[in-house]
């Protein structure tokens, strides 16, 4: 309930005029309204200051209330709720009163895409703000004040004119999500250290030419953005980030690949567009959880053999590079993309890479194969061996743990496919390519799964590209282990992000190629999602320049547009 402080000293009609004077900007039914919820949108009005109404909402008594005229019996103006959340976006402003402080019970803020040069001092009245946008616009500088703030969960002030961070920011120690991305900044302070509880910090698009080793103690920081910079190199710290999962450092100066021993939850590395000019097993071993790995636009030469290591890569872009070859063992991966344009390769005819991602692998492992069946655990075929167990890369399951039977058009897997792993550990499963009925794997047929699939209890990935789903199947929602959806190249025309966002280990949604005629703002927040893919989709918005930025703008986007 609203706590109305004292009037002692004033006409406490006062309010009354002042709503008059806003009326015209801010329809009585709208402020009645934030009485009752507690939230005001005022984004998009064309407003060159905040109407005083708006800063004295809880303040001033509504204007009608001595009538009792505005009021029923479960409308009483002195139990209205405090407002929490204000939304002024969109906008002309280019300052901010102090009346701010007449807001303290505000959790949310937003006054993204305004004029605002800078902030009040007043600012530091409003102890409860949880989440601060004041991104796109024209702050050269931060007040002090800003750092009393101890409950900020949220800041985003990307697209401003900063040039430094005030001392004393590392007091904002419930800050998960920090946002400086496109200012002014040439030096990251090394107090940055004691925010401890960040998860996303964004460093993109300023002017930083290093980064403190101490950036390191932010132990719990999963997404760390400092594409188009002017980074030279890392700290070698940066290799002890167990919880990173995301790291951005394109667009920069590097000439050697960071190496990574103890980030094993790092699921996409982007340094593309560097100077890097070696990629060694030393580079690879570590990374068992990397999904996407963008070394595109460098100087590499080649490409080595421990590539095959990372089993769980579905994206690869070596495009732009000076790589002559390919190590055969990288067809045994199961790559989802794969860019190789731009590099003098001699051993693989064009043709062949004009056709796409899978007919490459396809010809890496047919170089394989045959040095595979002449290996002395090998299935030769004899008068006791069944011919289809003949054609089983029983190297592939020794050594690279694999288990291979795509591209068969077949409608049944053989027995012998599944006798010829004895008692060797299998890691990853290919069944890719035939005309399957009950084992979901892509190409085929499938538009529905099971309802028993809801028992798959330690279920960490599923990919269901190039089949006929109409809708992402209910049971995936039941699922609450699942890591990677993989649905691709269907016919799924929408999702339920109220569901999907009940899916907290989900980390991977690859929607592209579908017939999805819109996007719901609230998928948004589902902030656990680090690859979103949705290009290929029918969709007027997002439009592909935000679709290019990553996932991270995606969620963004869908977030701003959550009706309030």
């Amino acid at each position: 309930m609203s706590r109305l402080p004292s009037v002692t000293g004033r006409d406490p009609r006062a309010g009354f005029r002042a709503e008059r004077e806003c009326a015209a900007s801010v329809p009585q039914g709208l402020l009645k309204a934030a009485r009752k919820s507690g939230q005001l949108n005022l984004s998009g009005r064309n407003l060159s200051e905040v109407p005083q109404c708006v800063w004295r909402i809880n303040v001033d008594i509504p204007e009608g209330a001595n009538q009792n005229l505005s009021f029923n019996a479960t409308e009483r103006w002195w139990e209205q709720t405090d407002l929490t959340k204000l939304i002024i976006s969109n906008n002309k402003l280019q300052s901010l009163a102090d009346d701010l402080r007449l807001l303290p019970a505000l959790t949310v803020l937003d006054i993204h895409d305004n004029q605002l040069t800078s902030l009040p001092s007043a600012i530091r009245e409003l102890e409860n703000l949880q989440r601060l946008n004041v991104s796109h616009n024209k702050l050269k500088m931060l007040p002090e004040e800003i750092t009393n703030l101890k409950n900020m969960k949220a800041l985003y002030l990307q697209h401003n004119e900063l040039t430094c961070i005030p001392e004393g920011f590392s007091q904002l120690s419930n800050l998960e999500d920090l946002d400086l991305s496109n200012n002014r900044l040439t030096t990251v302070p090394a107090s940055f250290s004691s925010l401890s509880s960040v998860l996303r910090l964004n460093l993109s698009s300023n002017l930083l030419k290093s980064l403190p080793a101490e950036i390191s103690r932010m132990k719990r920081l999963k997404h760390l953005d400092c594409n188009s910079n002017l980074l030279e190199t890392v700290p070698s710290e940066l290799a002890g980030m167990e919880s990173l999962e995301l790291l951005y450092l394109r667009r920069n100066k590097l000439r050697f690949l960071p190496q990574f021993p103890s980030c094993r939850l790092l699921k996409e590395l982007h340094v593309g567009e560097n100077q890097i000019e070696k990629l060694g097993a030393e580079h690879l071993k570590h990374l068992n959880s990397i999904l996407v790995l963008d070394l595109r636009d460098n100087k590499l030469k080649s490409v080595p053999d421990e590539i095959s290591l990372l089993q769980s890569l579905e994206r690869l872009d070596l495009s732009n590079n000076d790589i002559s070859s390919l190590p055969c063992s990288l067809g045994n991966l199961h790559l989802k993309f794969l860019a190789l344009e731009g590099n003098p390769l001699r051993t693989i005819r064009r043709e062949i890479i004009a056709k796409g991602t899978q007919e490459v692998l396809k010809y890496l492992r047919s170089k394989i194969k045959d040095d595979g069946l002449n290996q002395s655990d090998s299935v030769t075929e004899t008068a006791m061996t069944l011919p289809s167990a003949s054609r089983v890369n029983v190297h592939a399951i020794t050594t690279l743990k694999i288990l291979d039977h795509s591209d068969k058009q077949t409608t049944l897997i053989p027995d012998e496919v599944f006798d010829a792993v004895k008692s060797n550990i299998i890691t990853s499963v290919n069944f890719s390519k035939n005309h399957l009925c009950e084992i979901p794997k892509r190409n085929n047929f499938l538009n529905s799964l099971p309802e028993e699939m809801e028992s798959l209890s330690r279920l960490q990935t599923i990919n269901l590209s190039f089949n006929r789903f109409k809708i992402l199947p209910e049971v995936l929602y039941r699922i609450s282990t699942l890591e990677a959806i993989l649905i691709s190249n269907n016919q799924v025309g929408s999702v339920d992000p109220q569901k999907m966002k009940m899916m907290e280990n989900l980390t991977t949604l690859d929607l592209q190629n579908n017939d999805l005629l819109q996007i719901p703002p609230e998928l948004g927040n589902c902030v656990n999602l680090r690859t979103l893919l949705l290009d290929g989709n029918p969709f007027r918005v997002p439009r592909a320049a935000i679709l290019m930025k990553g996932t991270a703008a995606i969620l963004e986007y869908l977030r701003d547009r959550i009706p309030t």
